[in-house]
């Protein structure tokens, strides 16, 4: 594995999925925190996390596996996967992060429902660089905002993923930046 800066954001495919993705989530990442991104698969299998009596994926145990690695220095790292997660109080979650900590997950599964029929692909981008920003956010420490435009607002349902803007508050960025100070070298 090759060395990277200290202060990258990876983002780690879990499966199979379209390298123009991860270009694009690497792109919006970039532009909301600041830091560089890098594709580098860490897990190759999250079977590790299925519950069979819910038939979905504990996103928990995978947080746990991921903030274990240490085959990398990174600032953070965002899985993607396309299995159904969940955790136990919820019926089911778009993502999960450690609030202030180096791991967090998203998954495509439930993002590919009801795409717009005008622009699907466009619509399923967008969905998901909310999402990863959203759940990179909690791991900057950021809690869920109040205003239903900021990309840090919870989502109940994937219309409310659609209605939320692809970018932070005026209180949210300023909450981000001073976390950002905290982790970049003077």
């Amino acid at each position: 594995m090759k060395t990277l800066p200290e202060h990258t954001i990876i983002i780690s495919p879990v499966g199979d999925f379209e390298n123009s993705l991860f270009e694009i989530v690497g792109r919006k990442v970039n532009g909301i925190f600041g830091f560089p991104t890098e594709v580098i698969s860490l897990l190759s299998d999250v079977s590790f996390a299925y519950d069979h009596n819910r038939d979905q994926y504990n996103s928990t145990l995978i947080l746990k596996m991921l903030s274990k690695n240490t085959l990398t220095k990174s600032l953070k790292i965002l899985a993607v996967t396309k299995v159904d997660l969940f955790i136990p109080i919820l019926t089911y979650v778009y993502g999960e992060a450690q609030l202030g900590g180096r791991a967090a997950i998203i998954s495509t599964h439930r993002l590919e429902e009801a795409l717009s029929p005008v622009k699907p692909e466009e619509s399923f981008h967008s969905r998901v660089c909310k999402e990863a920003v959203h759940e990179l956010g909690h791991a900057f420490n950021l809690r869920h905002c109040q205003d239903s435009s900021c990309i840090m607002h919870y989502c109940r349902g994937i219309q409310d993923v659609d209605k939320k803007s692809d970018q932070l508050c005026r209180y949210c960025r300023i909450l981000l930046s001073d976390e950002i100070k905290k982790t970049k070298p003077i």
